[in-house]
């Protein structure tokens, strides 16, 4: 009985070893992602400060003109864009303009007929004579 508690104690032990050096394995693991992160972050951080004009003071002539080459490449992205944008604005502004010529000209055409009817309804024979009504003849 005493060897099998002492075989179960020293397997147990054996496999808490191994449990607790892959927890500490993945905890450095853990650790090295976050400092990892956390320099990336700066690094972000510090690129968009000098994007937007701020924290410039320590940089070379060499960066700013890299940091100059960024934002004209950026510049002439968003001008395409915003240009793409405005000739799809101007299609479909076409697109409507053509749909409202054509409604017009077929409102135009029922227009023209309604008159047409009306001028016909308009011509009606009456008996109206003009003078005194003794002069007139019945």
């Amino acid at each position: 009985m005493n060897k099998t508690i002492d075989r179960y104690e020293k397997r147990a032990k054996d496999a808490y070893g191994i449990s607790s050096k892959s927890v500490e394995q993945n905890m450095q693991n853990v650790k090295e992602d976050a400092h990892s992160m956390g320099k990336k972050i700066e690094f972000l951080e510090d690129s968009k400060r000098k994007l937007l004009g701020h924290g410039l003071e320590p940089c070379s002539v060499d960066d700013l003109q890299l940091l100059e080459n960024q934002l004209d490449r950026s510049l002439c992205k968003i001008t395409e864009r915003k240009n793409q944008i405005y000739m799809e604005q101007i299609e479909k502004l076409k697109e409507e303009e053509k749909r409202l010529g054509e409604e017009n000209a077929n409102m135009r055409e029922k227009r023209e007929s309604s008159d047409e009817l009306q001028t016909r309804n308009m011509e009606v024979e009456t008996e109206l004579c003009i003078g005194p009504p003794a002069r007139r003849n019945i």
